[in-house]
């Protein structure tokens, strides 16, 4: 039986089909439990390893490549997730709350270690270590609608800082550790990493520029670019005699305004959070000596409580300083603390290399009390810091203006958004481009798209996109094109219907997508109205959907539609609104023209936080109104206001009074790359009404 398992530990098929398996199930299990992913991913690493099942071996080639390659990704997509066009608004502030978050727990570590018999270097290290941040609470204050709060975009641009400088540390406290330190060692040190450091943020900057100028949208080999740039950093790293994962770092800040929020980030952040990087946390898990580690809780407790109460001490100290420095509220102090607390990307991957390197005695530079010490600061920090994020997020006070017009507070954002909202409600040349594709749907796209384009006087585009071929006299392209036009044929016949006009196109494309994008854009459309398609399938997750590349590429807003009644029917219709911004006013400029257009009714449903002040409550309903009244968007519309902790569970409960969702299109993910379950996401999976995604180009 041992030489069975023997050989499937030597298998390299076998444990890359056991990490699939694992990543597959057992985070969504430990989400349930209300407990991070990641923890699940370690369990099963500790559970698959020498202490449990031993079906894998961290010691394999195979092992140390899956964990090296996840440990690399998970450092580039923390530099690919850093807003640098927020820390550039807050520069100075981000700088000098940076360097308290950074210094102040460089100390205390080093305190720390220097008290528990650690060595300088050993002791600075342990510092480093618990001066960065993840920001996993980020998507909490982006729910709530208060990212552009000055304190929380500070906290952001913070992340900068401390990530370089935590990893500039790690850099000389190994190089020290391997012995090649010196005065001279150390400038020429510091001299080629300014250098490479240099190369990488410009020259690679420079270089992902020009191709995907010239490649247009080739997202493929633009891809391949971004991940060949990753390990291009990461070889010339080690070429200086830095690890890996700061060139990895680097290039994640390198290609972050290259690749913007678009497709190509879309896939690259999917590939890591799918598989590279959960390969690395089950790999940590591997690494982790079940009776050593209790060993650590039992008979180094104290040393635990020092780290993590180190980090949490100093984290604090440091918020508070920023409070009486910039006169922060207290809300905000706790918010810049909450979100500065979780230890995981950096940290984790910083650990794992200096429990990894090893001097001419053999010995580490930290032993693995330290090391068990960490894990438990990280399974600790990632779930205290988003819990009081929630706690305090909810407290801030809304941005308001400031002389320099960094935020802007509602109020002013509607004066100026709203006179050109109704200019584009009245445009006299209103057209609705339609795909036609699917003759089951069509004659409701096209009804959805005449009424509309009736109300305006405008017209409707039906648009069939015949797949091309290498050989354009190959019969499957008269086959293709007889297919269109019957198509588009029937869609003239529906548009007579409602006396509307219609002008059909054949389009022959090799990228249906595209062929729809580029067609909207030659005719100046106003608007695209698509079929509903759930294909979720791995391919559609990796490559994206022909919506997915609609929404992107579109230069005009996209409504994507799964209609289970005529829209004649569809009277009663509900718009639920997260916040003010000119997406959410777009969404509900699409509302009210349906409404209009079909004598139907909008309610528009805010949903709070309980936690919420009834302040903050107040004035966005007072502002609602504002919009409703003054600038007249629906002669029926209703506000309906509900507190909930659930904000998906109110949706799909109200549905059921409606024939018609209209839902907002939006992603968002966190900064270690994982993918975040969105309140759109999980409506959709329940509504039983018919229902609309809309989305902004390039959404």
């Amino acid at each position: 039986m041992e030489n069975f398992l023997s050989i499937l530990r030597g298998n390299p098929l076998v444990s890359f089909t056991i990490l699939l398996l694992v990543i597959l199930t057992l985070p969504p299990i430990f989400e349930r439990l209300r407990l991070p992913g990641l923890v699940g991913l370690l369990f099963a690493g500790v559970i698959l390893g020498k202490d449990g099942l031993y079906l894998l071996d961290a010691d394999s080639e195979s092992i140390e490549l899956f964990a090296d390659i996840g440990k690399i990704y998970l450092m580039f997509v923390a530099g690919l997730e850093i807003d640098l066009a927020e820390f550039r608004k807050t520069k100075e502030r981000s700088l000098v709350f940076g360097s308290l978050t950074f210094f102040l727990p460089l100390l205390m570590g080093t305190f720390v270690g220097l008290n528990f018999g650690f060595g300088w270097n050993s002791s600075i290290l342990i510092g480093s270590l618990l001066a960065s941040h993840t920001l996993l609470g980020f998507p909490i204050v982006q729910r709530l609608g208060m990212v552009k709060n000055q304190a929380v975009m500070v906290t952001i641009g913070a992340t900068i800082f401390t990530d370089i400088a935590a990893l500039l540390v790690l850099a000389i406290c190994v190089s020290i550790h391997s012995g090649d330190f010196s005065a001279a060692s150390l400038v020429m040190q510091l001299v080629s990493l300014g250098f490479y450091a240099i190369i990488i943020l410009f020259g690679f900057y420079w270089l992902g520029k020009e191709y995907f100028r010239r490649t247009g949208d080739e997202e493929s080999n633009q891809f391949l670019f971004v991940l060949l740039a990753v390990f291009l950093a990461s070889i010339g790293a080690q070429l200086i005699n830095v690890d890996k994962i700061i060139g990895a770092f680097l290039a994640g800040l390198a290609v972050n305004d290259v690749v913007g929020d678009g497709p190509v980030k879309e896939k690259v952040e999917f590939v890591g959070g799918t598989l590279f990087i959960p390969f690395f946390f089950v790999g940590m898990g591997l690494l982790l000596d079940i009776p050593a580690f209790l060993k650590t809780i039992q008979f180094q407790l104290f040393l635990v409580i020092s780290i993590v109460g180190g980090l949490i001490a100093a984290k604090f100290l440091a918020a508070t300083v920023a409070k009486f420095i910039y006169r922060y509220t207290w809300a905000e102090s706790f918010t810049m603390w909450s979100l500065s607390l979780p230890q995981v990307a950096a940290t984790l991957a910083a650990a794992l290399v200096a429990y990894q390197v090893k001097d001419a005695d053999g010995q580490t530079l930290i032993n693995e009390a330290v090391f068990n010490s960490v894990i438990v600061l990280m399974l600790i920090t990632s779930i205290l810091g988003p819990v009081l994020t929630a706690q305090f997020a909810t407290k801030l006070p809304l941005p308001k203006t400031r002389e320099d017009e960094e935020n802007r507070n509602i109020e002013s954002t509607l004066d100026e958004w709203l006179p050109q909202l109704k200019n584009e409600i009245k445009n006299d040349h209103f057209t609705v481009l339609i795909p036609i594709y699917n003759p089951y749907t069509q004659r409701d796209l096209i009804e959805m798209g005449a009424l509309l384009a009736k109300k305006e006087s405008g017209i409707i585009v039906p648009v069939s996109i015949a797949a091309a071929h290498v050989h354009m006299d190959d019969p499957q392209v008269d086959g293709n094109l007889k297919q269109s036009q019957i198509l588009l044929d029937r869609a003239i016949e529906i548009s007579q219907e409602f006396e509307v006009s219609a002008q059909p196109i054949i389009r022959i494309d090799d990228d249906a997508a595209q062929g729809i994008s580029r067609s909207a854009k030659e005719k100046n459309a106003n608007l695209i109205i698509m079929g509903w398609s759930e294909n979720t399938g791995l391919k559609a997750r990796l490559f994206g959907t022909i919506l997915d590349t609609v929404f992107w590429s579109s230069h005009c807003p996209v409504a994507v539609m799964r209609l289970l009644d005529h829209p004649v029917n569809l009277r009663r219709i509900l718009v639920p609104i997260k916040n003010l911004s000119q997406a959410t006013l777009e969404t509900i400029k699409f509302a009210q023209l349906f409404a209009d257009s079909n004598q139907g009714i909008i309610t528009l449903l805010h949903i709070c936080d309980r936690q919420t002040p009834q302040e903050q409550i107040t004035e966005f309903k007072t502002t609602l109104s504002k919009l409703i009244t003054e600038y007249e968007l629906s002669k029926e519309c209703k506000i309906k206001m509900i507190i909930h902790d659930s904000p998906s569970q109110v949706i799909i409960r109200a549905s059921h009074q409606f024939d018609l969702v209209v839902l907002r299109s939006f992603r968002r993910r966190t900064a270690g790359g994982l993918a975040v379950s969105d309140i759109t996401t999980e409506v959709l999976k329940k509504l039983s009404c018919s229902l609309v995604l809309f989305g902004q180009p390039h959404s």
